[in-house]
């Protein structure tokens, strides 16, 4: 005897229906897999954030002991710009001491006059 109609429009809606398990069974199997490397690939992206981070942090940390080192060049340079100031003016007071004086006495005589007409 041989297949009719309906015994093939049956076997192909069964075929059709093992094709669709096995498409929802790959479905799945992908959505698991995606979920996996996308777990892994979250591992990996955490791991060099921390890294990124640790180093910006480490980068800090020199930046501030470089400014630290910095900050006393500045001090020693500015230091040795005041002994330069002051070896100026003794090397002018003791080539004229009278200007000097004149000079000394002059500006404590306006700071005087400030001083009492302000009060």
């Amino acid at each position: 005897m041989s297949p009719t109609s309906t015994d093939n429009v049956k076997a192909h809606l069964g075929e059709a229906g093992g094709h669709l398990k096995q498409a929802a069974s790959d479905a799945g199997s992908a959505i698991r897999n995606a979920a996996g490397v996308a777990g892994d690939e979250l591992k990996i992206g955490r791991a060099n954030v921390k890294g990124d981070l640790a180093d910006s942090a480490l980068a800090g940390i020199a930046a501030f002991e470089e400014g630290g080192a910095a900050a006393k060049e500045q001090v020693d340079a500015l230091v040795d710009k005041g002994r330069d100031l002051i070896d100026s003016a003794a090397d002018l007071i003791r080539e004229r001491p009278i200007a000097s004086f004149g000079v000394a006495f002059a500006a404590g005589f306006i700071i005087a006059k400030l001083a009492r007409s302000s009060k």
